[in-house]
């Protein structure tokens, strides 16, 4: 069925009576020619040149083969898309974190501490003694080659995230829950680092791990307060051992110190006895030997040194002669006073009349 002339479109109807024959091509055509090299020019310009940024490198690409990594600076290449760069951030030290996230407001050097049920999932864990653990960690790394990161592996950032929680999971899972919360978590991160480590260099992701730290290590919220219970009677436990251990130190070598003084002093008395006898014993034969070449002489000389040593220990002595009166005595010119006065009468103990 032929269609009616009602039935064209404007644009049809004008292109059907429009007379090409008459057309000017040169005046039409050029105008759209120039602008469209003018176009192509600069696009060509706009896309010759490129920037790398001081904290990474470039994968420069020709039809989608790495051609070139290109260093931080100024950089050319084939415009109209031929040649395409992407900027890879090999100087930055990126994160991942587990069971927590770190937010801050834009433009604020301040962060914030979030936790939701969501993190808490990522976090909680089963140690080897059946006990549940909150285990919040953190994973540092840098991108040592750019081309493996961005073509051997096509999730990067969800690959660490994934290895990095598989390998915490077994490690923590092979440990007993005191351990993991107390003395283990150095041992733990080191353990982790190297794994985690391993298991990329396995998928050759071009990522180097820099350091894997247990940020926070505590039991679930439902049994904390048990838990810190229980830390407090073994802070304690450990205090009172602390200060048994004090006290034994000072007892034990004070006690040490004056039983070695006691047995010293013996020792001594031992030593000052023994001599002491022997020194007697070395006098009196010496004496009797004197005693035998010459009786008189030694007998005397030997009562004269008793009386030397016996007379100044007697006091004042009075020898009276048989059946006369003992003398009064009326001045007491020997005899020191208390008062100051020479003549106030003192008694004398050891006198005898």
């Amino acid at each position: 069925m032929p269609r009616r002339p009602d039935d064209l479109s404007p644009i049809q109807e004008w292109l059907e009576n429009f007379d090409w024959r008459n057309v000017n091509w040169t005046r039409s055509v050029f105008p759209f020619s120039l602008i469209a090299v003018a176009v192509l020019v600069v696009w060509g310009a706009l896309t010759s040149f490129y920037t790398v940024q001081p904290e990474g490198q470039a994968v420069v690409k020709r039809f989608g083969r790495v051609i070139a990594i290109q260093p931080p600076g100024l950089h050319f290449k084939i415009p109209f898309g031929i040649d395409t760069q992407t900027f890879v951030p090999t100087a930055r030290v990126l994160k991942q974190e587990f069971g927590f996230r770190t937010t801050g407001d834009l433009g604020s050097l301040r962060t914030a501490y979030r936790k939701s049920p969501e993190h808490q999932e990522e976090s909680l864990m089963l140690t080897g003694d059946l006990k549940v653990v909150d285990v919040e960690w953190v994973v540092q790394y840098r991108v040592e080659d750019p081309d493996k990161y961005l073509h051997r592996v096509r999730d990067i950032d969800k690959t660490i995230r994934d290895v990095s929680e598989s390998v915490m999971r077994r490690i923590v899972g092979n440990s007993l829950g005191s351990n993991v919360l107390t003395v283990k978590r150095v041992q733990i991160a080191s353990m982790a680092k190297e794994e985690l480590q391993e298991i990329l260099n396995s998928f050759e992701s071009g990522i180097s791990i820099g350091t894997v730290e247990l940020q926070d290590v505590t039991p679930p919220d439902p049994v904390k307060p048990a838990f810190n219970e229980v830390n407090q009677a073994e802070q304690e436990k450990e205090r009172m051992i602390n200060e048994a251990e004090k006290r034994q130190n000072q007892l034990v070598p004070r006690a040490r110190g004056e039983a070695r003084q006691v047995v010293e002093e013996a020792e001594g008395y031992r030593a000052e006895r023994v001599n002491r006898a022997s020194g007697e014993a070395a006098r009196f034969t010496a004496i009797e030997e004197q005693y035998r070449n010459a009786p008189d002489i030694t007998r005397r000389r030997l009562y004269l040194e008793m009386i030397d040593k016996v007379l100044p220990q007697l006091g004042r002595v009075v020898v009276v002669e048989p059946g006369q009166m003992n003398p009064i005595p009326l001045l007491n010119l020997d005899q020191l006073t208390g008062q100051g006065s020479p003549l106030a009468p003192t008694a004398q103990p050891g006198g005898r009349r």
